[in-house]
């Protein structure tokens, strides 16, 4: 006769949830912490030419808000406060981000807060470029 396999009993050990607890609060403190860093190196690189401050700090805040719950708490009571500051922000945190999409979105909002109607071009090259690719379609 064949046996069927046994199944192995998991058993629960005060020492096996102690170091889980341990372990799981050093991986928030040195998220938090190596997140920090990039924040602080994407604010103080934000004045220079080029466009390497928001990203790192956006990368940074990643890591803080995956690593702090009290973080995550501010960080949404800030958004309740101001959502439309922050809504630019929830775009670029989520799981799979669409960046052109988001570029685009905000180059319309800068173009829209920085020049009068008569000046803006963006919609009038994006609206060419499509009747474009309808005639050679």
């Amino acid at each position: 006769m064949s046996e069927a396999p046994k199944e192995k009993k998991s058993v629960y050990r005060e020492a096996d949830a102690l170091a889980r607890n341990i372990l799981s609060r050093i991986v928030r403190t040195s998220l938090t912490v190596g997140g920090l860093i990039p924040v602080v190196g994407g604010v103080v690189s934000m004045p220079l030419p080029g466009p390497f401050g928001l990203p790192v700090a956006i990368v940074g805040l990643m890591m803080v808000l995956r690593g702090s719950f009290r973080a995550k708490r501010e960080f949404l009571r800030f958004q309740n406060r101001h959502p439309r500051f922050v809504r630019p922000l929830r775009r670029l945190l989520r799981r799979d981000p669409e960046f052109v999409p988001f570029a685009w979105q905000q180059s319309l909002r800068i173009e829209r807060l920085i020049l009068p109607k008569r000046f803006r071009f963006l919609v009038k090259s994006r609206k060419k470029t499509k009747a474009r690719r309808k005639t050679a379609a």
